[in-house]
């Protein structure tokens, strides 16, 4: 429940566009300085241009890379080829990503976007305090060598505590440290796969039977042996507590 009111006072605030008759409230300088027939021109592109920003904080500052990656990786060590189809595997991983980052958006929306829309704070306390919920759980995740890397990259010294660590050198950190956390993870869900492969290889190749493709006689000893160790809740359920 208190997601979802988070999400509403986050259509709320686009919504001021509206409210405000056509004026953005971090624009309401724009007319005066532009005049009143080229400001509203401007808030409508800035406005496109954040939303169309959103996609990528979303697959990028979120748990989402890693869940969709770790359940692609399963579903090739599986070889069921598309089953389960792609936008099975999306849709999955998008609600494992609301659930996982429901604790980082429940204090967005307290601590940012609720006082924002009851106008108790303005826009710089807005992002300052929108980023610092999602700033804790990315440099939680982010490893100390890939922002070593971009701090190096970005000729930043030695920084005194994670606050002080920039967010457009933490954003692409924790990127890449997902990416390796995810390859770890796929690599160790194909080994028992690949040792069942190895085996009916093996047993197929000793009785003589070279006619027979290996992959269609261990596809359902696949499907059997994850189906017997409740392959599903056994992946979601590490995944989910690999982010605690």
């Amino acid at each position: 429940m208190k997601l979802s009111r988070g999400v509403f006072n986050l259509l709320g605030l686009m919504a001021l566009v509206g409210a405000a008759g056509g004026q953005l409230p971090f624009l309401e300088g724009l007319e005066s300085a532009l005049g009143p027939e080229l400001a509203p021109v401007l808030q409508i592109l800035v406005l496109l241009t954040v939303l169309s920003v959103v996609p990528a904080l979303l697959i990028l500052t979120t748990s989402f890379t890693r869940v969709v990656i770790v359940l692609s990786f399963l579903r090739n060590a599986l070889a069921t080829q598309n089953a389960p189809p792609n936008q099975v595997i999306v849709a999955l991983a998008l609600f494992l990503t609301f659930f996982i980052m429901a604790p980082v958006f429940q204090a967005i929306n307290g601590e940012a976007i609720a006082p924002y829309v009851a106008g108790s704070i303005n826009e710089a306390q807005l992002w300052e305090r929108a980023t610092a919920p999602l700033a804790d759980f990315m440099l939680r995740q982010a490893r100390e060598a890939d922002l070593a890397l971009f701090l190096g990259m970005a000729g930043i010294g030695p920084v005194d505590g994670p606050g002080d660590v920039p967010f457009y050198v933490l954003a692409p950190a924790f990127a890449i440290s997902e990416l390796k956390t995810a390859f770890q993870i796929g690599f160790l869900l194909f080994l028992p796969f690949l040792v069942l492969d190895l085996v009916i290889g093996s047993s197929l190749m000793a009785m003589g039977m070279f006619m027979i493709p290996p992959m269609m006689v261990s596809l359902p000893f696949k499907l059997l042996l994850f189906v017997m160790v409740d392959g599903w809740h056994l992946v979601v359920g590490s995944l989910v507590t690999s982010f605690r």
